[in-house]
């Protein structure tokens, strides 16, 4: 009997359940658990209690005045951001959905605080603060005769740290009356409008000039009460100034300046210059003009021209946030490495654990139709055609995430639990079909089992597709800069490379296909085709295995016990339904039912996130004054490398075979650890398994889309980002020039 025949048969079967788990990537991200009922106003986390409060003194109607605003208590200790969140974190964001006619205005910020933190500085808010949002309600405003009430939806995400950062995120339900007062927490928003900072006018005396390594302020039309006050400042623009630095001000006449060291990771500055001036709780705005513009930055060294570029747009898109820059073509230098990088890439992902088993099955079909020249070049072109298709498929989708405000990157799909348990099921049918529990042939109609030899082609297509399904949480060398890169680009550009990254996970069996040779070289047809069909079963189990220990990672130990109960019943199932006569049509619909009956009931646990604290990971035995792993939060790198510490961060996942390896092999050595040790480097994971905004931006900020990413970083010199294969010896040289 053939290996190749059945599975392909069920490659059909197999292509559609992939396709849903993919297809789910994007809404299965992670939810976090609050105390809010479905409609609630108000979400309460262990850290903050959010609330979507209203001001409506005339109620709901065109021409009114409607103002929304989330309120936001602080645990002691603990804050959120600024539109500038300083050195580190990420300001709040607000999604509307509001009824037809109403629109939402930008937030009216209050002016922060500024929280020290080592040698970096942010700006926050602790305590209680309103975000307010001015509403516009227009005459298209028509809620029906009838109706008594309007309901306004937000969807909120925000960062809350102390010493370590938590993202969260709530939904809130807010129902006004259109002709009842809505005042109860005018107090509030009275407060916030204090606190919003006044837009100074555009005056003659007022400047950002640019001198050396600072800037010198100047600053007219503030009100004559401030002169001669020490007033706080707050660059509206990330990464332009020394967040934490005090600047040197006095007072001129009635023009107040101030003297700021400017950020040597400074990108090019905005025009005019945004700050807020504040003192006793009262802020001013203004927009500074640059004579003379910004000095140009200066190149990074030791980076590759990839990360180089994607550094400096990302840090340009985040210096004019309102309005986002288009993309930028990239030179055709940097955009030719990139499709190299993406083709040398996708070759390598050939050999890794989640890809090598389907080419190898896939090729071992040359064995049985070694003369068949023809059928081999067009199967070629068909699996490379599904291949490279699929991967736009999933390029364009993680680009229109992007573009819609997601933070995803490579892999993003394995971050849901449901994806990953979808995937657990598709790998144990196929590992079931290999060792011989079922043949498709046998279980489904004859027209449905003749597919694969009247559609040979149709076959092979979707063996390129099931190829991409299972390549997508691996990364391999080369992949990293260019995948990282497509953010940065336009469509045309950025789908190119994931084209390129197809054509090179295709190009082995593409090639093997027209070159007659090979298939002479393979041993004739025999016993051994279907001993290697059961020995490939392994394998597929292994990986079964890999995906209930990552969704452990996801949903606790109770997640990953309920879906190892749900393949069971799975595969009980799948044996029922290969019984024959009386005892088949009495066991298949028992073992059918009872497996959906499970699904029913321990779905729920298996998609729902538990969120558990990281430990940190205790130094091997037998390796002296090793410094255990601690959990990466933002900013922590560059306080550890403000005290003169070198630092390194392993940006992992539980669902990337690369992390898993790299983890077990080089960041295990005996060796590596001591260098580590004898230089005192400070050993950072970045957990990436679900989803988390903070380390998609710090990974965005590194010109990268996926995992793994290894950065060393030292005081006073450019940070080196390591390959994704991470080599023993290229590391313990970087750690050894330190």
């Amino acid at each position: 009997m053939s290996c190749l025949r059945p599975l392909q048969r069920s490659l059909h079967t197999l292509f559609f359940i992939a396709a849903c788990a993919l297809s789910t990537g994007a809404i299965g991200q992670i939810q976090l658990k609050t105390t809010a009922a479905a409609g609630s106003s108000s979400v309460v986390t262990p850290h903050v209690r959010a609330e979507l409060v209203a001001q409506a003194p005339d109620g709901v109607g065109p021409g009114k005045p409607l103002w929304l605003g989330l309120s936001i208590t602080h645990q002691p200790e603990w804050h959120t951001y600024w539109k500038n969140p300083g050195d580190s974190g990420l300001p709040t964001q607000l999604d509307w959905q509001l009824p037809a006619g109403i629109d939402a205005g930008e937030v009216a910020w209050p002016v922060p605080k500024k929280i020290p933190l080592g040698n970096l500085a942010n700006y926050g808010y602790e305590g209680t603060v309103l975000l307010p949002v001015p509403m516009t309600v227009s005459p298209a405003f028509n809620p029906g005769p009838l109706a008594k009430e309007a309901t306004f939806q937000l969807k909120a995400s925000w960062l809350v740290c102390r010493q370590e950062c938590i993202p969260e995120e709530g939904s809130f339900t807010l129902q006004l009356p259109l002709r009842g007062t809505t005042a109860l927490h005018a107090a509030a928003f009275d407060a916030a409008a204090a606190a919003h900072p006044r837009d100074l006018p555009a005056l003659g005396g007022s400047s950002a000039q640019v001198e050396g390594d600072t800037v010198l302020l100047r600053v007219a039309g503030l009100p004559p009460a401030l002169q001669g006050q020490t007033l706080e400042v707050f660059p509206e623009t990330t990464g332009v100034v020394e967040t934490a630095a005090t600047p040197a001000q006095q007072w001129d006449g009635a023009v107040w300046t101030a003297r700021l060291p400017l950020s040597p990771q400074r990108s090019d500055g905005p025009v005019p210059m945004p700050v807020v001036l504040a003192h006793g709780g009262q802020g001013w705005r203004a927009e500074l003009p640059v004579p003379g513009g910004w000095p140009a930055v200066a190149a990074l060294k030791g980076m590759s021209p990839a990360l180089e570029a994607a550094l400096k747009a990302n840090a340009a898109n985040a210096a004019a946030p309102a309005a986002p820059a288009a993309a930028t073509p990239a030179p055709l230098g940097t955009w030719l490495a990139a499709l190299a990088g993406a083709l040398l890439g996708g070759l390598i992902l050939n050999l890794m654990p989640c890809v090598f088993p389907v080419l190898a099955i896939k090729v071992v079909g040359f064995a049985r139709h070694a003369q068949n020249q023809r059928a081999h070049r067009i199967g070629g072109l068909a699996y490379t055609a599904g291949v490279v298709l699929s991967f736009l498929l999933l390029g364009a989708l993680m680009l229109g995430l992007r573009s819609a405000g997601e933070a995803v990157g490579w892999g993003f799909q394995l971050q849901s639990p449901a994806v990953v348990a979808s995937l657990a099921a598709l790998f144990t049918l196929i590992g079931l079909n290999l060792a011989g529990v079922f043949e498709f042939g046998r279980m489904l109609p004859s027209s449905l089992a003749g597919l694969q030899a009247r559609h040979p082609v149709l076959d092979a297509f979707l063996t390129g597709v099931l190829a991409v399904a299972v390549a997508s949480p691996c990364t391999a060398p080369f992949m990293g800069a260019s995948l990282g890169l497509t953010a940065t680009l336009p469509a045309g550009q950025a789908l190119s490379i994931f084209a390129a990254l197809g054509l090179g996970l295709a190009l082995p069996y593409l090639l093997a296909s027209w070159l007659p040779a090979f298939a002479r070289l393979l041993p004739r047809p025999g016993a051994w085709m279907d001993t290697l069909r059961r020995l490939l079963a392994f394998p597929m189990f292994a990986t079964v295995v890999w995906l209930v220990w990552v969704l452990g990672q996801q949903s606790g130990i109770n997640g990953a016990a309920a879906l190892l109960a749900l393949l069971v019943a799975l595969s009980m199932a799948v044996w029922a339904l290969t019984l024959r006569g009386a005892t088949r049509a009495v066991v298949a619909p028992l073992s059918i039912a009872a497996c959906a009956w499970l699904v029913w009931l321990w779905g729920p646990k298996i998609i729902e996130l538990e969120s558990a604290p990281i430990a940190a990971a205790s130094a091997p035995s037998g390796v002296a004054g090793v410094t255990s792993w601690q959990p990466w939060r933002p900013g922590l790198a560059d306080e550890l490398v403000a005290q003169g510490r070198p630092v390194f961060v392993d940006y992992t996942a539980a669902w990337c075979v690369t992390c898993q390896y790299n983890k077990n092999t080089t960041l295990a050595s005996a060796a590596v650890l001591q260098d580590f040790a004898t230089k005192n480097v400070a050993l950072l994971r970045a957990d990436w398994t679900r989803r988390d905004p903070a380390i998609t931006a710090a990974l965005a900020q590194l010109g990268r889309s996926g995992v793994p990413v290894y950065v060393l970083h030292a005081p006073g010199k450019a940070p080196v980002v390591f390959s994704e294969i991470l080599g023993e010896s290229e590391l313990r040289a970087a750690v050894a020039a330190l």
